[in-house]
């Protein structure tokens, strides 16, 4: 006779007899902090973002007087010139994400499905690349964009200067470093027996680039294009630094037009502050699943 064992069963049958089962109180106690700690801040600022100044100045910050209202968000969008900020924003974001995963990806199927020479050189020279701060090229970019000289029709500044191409560039550059080191590392768990089958078959490094190593790396693309639009989108340093008009400028610095000559509106600050976190927490949520997916796929092989 054959019995049948669910798998409730067949695990109490493996533990010990008068064991109990093993709780991680203490892993749950450090996510719960860390998570309390992550989100602290930013509840704060919408609860502060939620009350109109004068609640605060009669009550104090650290209160829970009301009344609550949108009015900050609402005067906040309007006098900091949201929507051409996040316009400008996306001109330098959308590029940067498609040129750095692009060119990433072609430098990580160079040195992890090719066998050649310096593969493994280059992989260290993109990788040491990270550790240079971006602040130490700062004066030299500036000075180099600054004489390279351009026409009128291209550039109203005659240089690189005052353009999105100069942070897009920058931008780019600095980030291919990173990316490709983590598809590289992903490249390398995929089966070899795929581009080798292609070989065969007479499939060029191109075919096998695009055709059959690309669409597995949907994940890994997912992970990193989400982690590098919140980079590019959070980027203060450059676009301040090689842009001078103001109506050019990304939405991180759109908050500095919600400043006062003599005295700041700290709940109009909050405002804006949250109004720019939006876009990247919907991106965030949207590819969740396939972030997620691109953190953890492969960690099981062997």
């Amino acid at each position: 006779m054959t019995t049948l064992t669910t798998p409730r069963l067949a695990r109490t049958a493996a533990e010990p007899a008068g064991s109990r089962p093993r709780r991680h109180y203490a892993t749950h106690l450090v996510l719960i902090v860390l998570a309390v700690m992550w989100l602290l801040p930013l509840g704060w600022s919408l609860y502060t973002a939620l009350r109109p100044i004068e609640s605060t100045n009669a009550h104090g910050y650290f209160s829970i007087a009301g009344p609550y209202n949108f009015d900050n968000f609402v005067t906040a969008w309007n006098q900091g010139g949201f929507s051409k900020y996040f316009w400008n924003s996306a001109l330098i974001t959308v590029p940067t994400v498609i040129l750095t995963l692009f060119f990433a990806s072609l430098m990580a199927f160079a040195v992890s499905r090719v066998s050649w020479k310096f593969n493994i050189a280059l992989l260290i020279l993109f990788t040491a690349g990270n550790l240079l701060p971006p602040q130490v090229l700062a004066a030299p970019l500036f000075q180099m964009f600054k004489h390279l000289e351009l026409p009128y029709w291209f550039s109203d500044s005659g240089s690189l200067l005052n353009t999105y191409i100069s942070v897009i560039v920058v931008d780019t550059a600095f980030q291919i470093g990173f990316c490709t080191f983590v598809l590289s590392n992903y490249m390398k768990a995929l089966s070899h027996d795929l581009t080798e089958a292609a070989l065969v078959d007479g499939a060029g490094i191109w075919t096998q680039y695009w055709s059959i190593i690309m669409p597995l790396c949907r994940p890994a693309f997912a992970a990193l294009g989400t982690l590098e639009v919140i980079f590019i989108y959070n980027d203060f340093f450059w676009p301040l630094l090689f842009i001078q008009n103001g109506d050019r400028l990304p939405v991180t610095t759109a908050i500095n037009n919600l400043q006062g000559v003599f005295l700041s509106n700290y709940n109009l600050l909050a405002a804006g502050a949250t109004i720019t976190v939006i876009p990247t927490l919907v991106i965030y949520l949207v590819l969740q699943r396939q972030f997620v997916a691109g953190l953890t796929l492969g960690s099981s092989k062997g």
